[in-house]
């Protein structure tokens, strides 16, 4: 299920997601800008330029905008290649505007940002480098070719050479922090949204799963008692009678017994969700649960304890007293994500402790592997790390691994919602060697249950119902 997602979420393109009718939106706000800018200054300022000029780029801008919207649909949405000839219009018509207003003597001259912003915000790594040269050539050819703009009376508005030069540099400096500053927060921004994505559909598909298991074990109690029914007077049939009345009185019997499978089934649902007894157990059978899909996936062995109590099976535990914790979705897929971790990493051992107190309940997931890589230590738990160096860092002691972290971003956050603090570090095993181990800590009052089914307390203090 991890690579699907996985698989899914790699291959989003953010540029194919921006509608041509936002490109064109903004296009119509920069026509009405540049608009009120020349009638203003032209006829209020009385700064001579070449209007006509102007007015003649503004006119093929909303010529565009009128045929994007005339042969498109608003829902239209282009390539990334196609989004960045758009851009690139964008930033020529500004650059030509400029040429023929004073240059970087012109105070709008800061808007060059406007179509490299948008490109690393939206566009891939390779259309923001091009936009973003092609603004900073625009930029030095604007501080040495450009008309100068003048009063009526012929005084030429110009800064001196200095002044220029700062621009040219603040600008091109501009340019290129912006563009990697912008581009540095959206790219978080998209791979959190992603990867909270993916824990929406981890965990929808695990509260489909819990739901089935709890139909299923429902149906197999509920259903008991007929079906047993039914296979007594089957095998009292199968030795004949000798009274037909008998006979005719066991058929009923079965017939009114199909009937009551029939409504069994038609209520199942509903009373499979009921039962109190599949939503709170005890926390080793949680880890029995947890631990059934993934036990002898890899043949490695899983040893477990409970408070300094050792066994190799769930059975062993029976017996003592353990915290009461309600059975969901997101404590069992967060806890079977980060085991099946460890059995991934380990070389023959996983071990499962778990400790409690008072106040507290801990579950300490550790293996006999190598632990990990301590410059990606503080790391662990953020989505897509394979994006950096992760993967290389284990392609020694897991050569065919191909994920980016999401899997234990999914169930760190999981299990945070729960009121949990996971955190993961190196220690000592058991073996008292230095291997990789995952501490998830409770706080009992928020994560325990009560015998009549309810939390003592929710994140808030509050009493709440399970």
């Amino acid at each position: 299920m991890n690579n699907i997602i996985e698989a899914t979420l790699k291959k989003s393109d953010r540029g194919e997601w921006v509608r041509l009718f936002t490109l064109t939106y903004l296009r119509w706000m920069a026509v009405i800008g540049q608009t009120f800018a020349v009638v203003i200054s032209y006829f209020i300022l009385k700064i001579d330029f070449s209007i006509l000029i102007c007015l003649s780029l503004i006119l093929v801008s909303s010529l565009l905008n009128l045929l994007s919207s005339f042969y498109f649909p608003k829902t239209k949405r282009l390539s990334e290649f196609q989004n960045m000839l758009l851009l690139l219009y964008d930033l020529l018509q500004l650059g030509l505007m400029l040429y023929f207003t004073g240059g970087l003597t012109n105070p709008f001259s800061v808007f060059i940002l406007g179509p490299v912003i948008i490109s690393a915000t939206v566009l891939n790594l390779i259309f923001t480098a091009i936009l973003g040269s092609i603004a900073i050539l625009v930029v030095i050819i604007l501080s040495f070719l450009f008309h100068p703009i003048m009063y009526v009376d012929g005084e030429i508005l110009e800064p001196p050479r200095l002044l220029l030069v700062g621009n040219l540099v603040a600008i091109s400096i501009a340019v290129v922090f912006i563009a990697l500053y912008s581009r540095r927060v959206a790219n978080e921004t998209f791979s959190m949204s992603q990867a909270l994505q993916a824990m929406q559909m981890t965990l929808e598909r695990e509260q489909r799963l819990s739901s089935l298991g709890a139909i299923v074990a429902a149906a197999a109690h509920e259903m008991g008692t007929p079906l047993a029914t039914i296979k007594l007077i089957s095998t009292e049939l199968k030795h004949g009678f000798n009274n037909k009345n008998e006979l005719h009185a066991d058929l009923s019997l079965i017939s009114s017994q199909v009937d009551r499978c029939r409504d069994i089934l038609r209520n199942i649902g509903r009373k499979g969700k009921d039962d109190i007894f599949l939503r709170n157990m005890p926390i080793m059978v949680i880890l029995q649960e947890v631990c059934s899909p993934i036990f002898n996936s890899k043949k490695k062995e899983i040893n477990f304890s409970l408070n300094s109590k050792f066994g190799k099976d769930i059975g062993d535990f029976k017996e003592f007293n353990q915290p009461i914790l309600a059975r969901k979705p997101e404590l069992i897929y967060g806890l079977r994500n980060i085991i099946q971790n460890a059995i991934e990493f380990s070389k023959n051992k996983v071990w499962i402790d778990v400790t409690y107190n008072i106040k507290s309940l801990n579950i300490f997931i550790s293996d006999d592997g190598s632990g990990y890589p301590s410059n990606l230590l503080k790391k662990i738990g953020e989505p897509f790390l394979n994006e950096s160096n992760f993967k290389k860092n284990f392609k020694n002691s897991r050569p065919y691994y191909e994920g980016m972290g999401l899997g234990l971003f999914i169930a760190k956050t999981l299990l945070e919602n729960l009121g949990a603090n996971v955190t993961f570090s190196n220690e000592k095993n058991r073996k008292n060697e230095k291997g990789a181990i995952v501490q998830i800590m409770f706080e009992r009052e928020k994560i325990e249950v009560n015998p009549d089914g309810k939390n003592l307390k929710d994140k808030n203090g509050k009493n709440e119902a399970n």
